[in-house]
C-alpha cells in the first residue's frame, strides 16, 4: 500500500511517525499530485481533474508554510527529499 511506504520513507528519522502528522500529508498530497499530473498529460482536456490538482497544490502549499514556521530544519529536508522546489529561494 502507498501509505506505508510513505512511512517508511520518513521513518528512518523519527520512529513514531503519525498519519496525520504535517510531514505525512505533504508526502500524500505530492504523490496524489504526481500521479494527477500524469493523467492530465494524457487527458489535457479533464478539467475537473485540473480543479482538483488546483485545489491539492493550494492544500500542499498552506502545509508547507506551516512547517515552514514550526520547523525550518524540517521543511528543508522534506523539500530536498521529495524535490518539490529549489531550495534556494527561501
Amino acid at each position: 500500500m502507498v501509505k506505508t511506504s510513505f512511512i517508511s520513507v520518513i521513518s528512518y528519522e523519527e520512529k513514531e511517525e503519525k498519519k496525520g502528522s504535517v510531514v505525512f500529508e505533504i508526502l500524500r498530497l505530492t504523490n496524489r499530485i504526481r500521479i494527477l499530473s500524469s493523467h492530465l498529460e494524457l487527458h489535457r482536456k479533464d478539467y475537473l481533474s485540473k480543479r482538483g490538482l488546483h485545489k491539492i497544490l493550494g492544500k500542499r502549499q498552506r502545509m508547507l508554510a506551516y512547517l515552514l514556521k514550526k520547523n525550518r530544519i524540517r521543511y528543508k529536508q522534506l523539500i530536498n527529499q521529495l524535490n518539490i522546489r529549489n531550495s534556494k529561494t527561501r
